[in-house]
C-alpha cells in the first residue's frame, strides 16, 4: 500500500514518469485483488437472488392481470345447437354489454375480460331468452365454459 502512495505522489510531482507509474498500477496486484472481490461479490448476490426468487418466470408476474375467456353454446331444450342467437355479456362495473351471434354450431366466445369484475351472460333468438348466468369476480377461473340454453317451443 506504501508503494502506491509513494508511486502516486511521484506522478503528481513529475509528468515525464507519468506513463511508467500508470504501467505499473496496471499490474498492481492490490489492483487485482480488488477487481477480483468485486467479481465475487457480484457473482454472490446474483446467486443469493437466484436462490430467494420463487421457482418460475419473475418476469411474468409484471405483464399485468391475466385475461378471462367465457365460451360455450347455446342450445335449444332438446340440446340441439342454435345458429343465429345473439348472447349478450353485461359488464357488472360499467354496465356495458357486448354482444355476439352465435355460429353454425350455436358456439360464442368473449375474451378479454377483466379479473376483478362480475358479469352476467345469457341469449336470445326469435323473442326467447335463456336463463341469465352470472361469473362472479371472486371465481378464480380464467376459462369458462357455459352453455346456454333457449325455450324455443319447438
Amino acid at each position: 500500500m506504501k508503494t502506491l502512495a509513494i508511486l502516486l505522489k511521484r506522478k503528481m510531482s513529475s509528468g515525464t514518469r507519468g506513463s511508467r507509474i500508470l504501467k505499473h498500477m496496471k499490474h498492481s496486484p492490490f489492483l487485482f485483488r480488488s477487481v477480483a472481490s468485486k467479481v465475487v461479490l457480484v457473482s454472490c448476490s446474483l446467486a443469493a437472488f437466484t436462490l430467494a426468487t420463487p421457482k418460475g418466470n419473475v418476469f411474468a408476474q409484471q405483464r399485468g392481470p391475466v385475461q378471462r375467456v367465457v365460451q360455450g353454446k347455446v342450445m335449444d331444450k332438446s340440446d340441439a345447437p342454435m345458429q343465429g342467437a345473439v348472447v349478450y355479456l353485461k359488464d357488472g362495473h360499467s354496465l356495458a354489454v357486448k354482444s355476439f351471434i352465435s355460429g353454425d354450431q350455436g358456439a360464442y366466445r368473449f375474451g378479454q375480460l377483466a379479473q376483478n369484475t362480475d358479469y352476467e351472460i345469457w341469449a336470445e333468438h326469435d323473442g326467447k331468452k335463456s336463463p341469465v348466468k352470472t361469473i362472479s369476480s371472486f371465481d378464480s377461473k380464467n376459462q369458462f365454459f357455459i352453455n346456454l340454453k333457449i325455450d324455443s317451443g319447438k
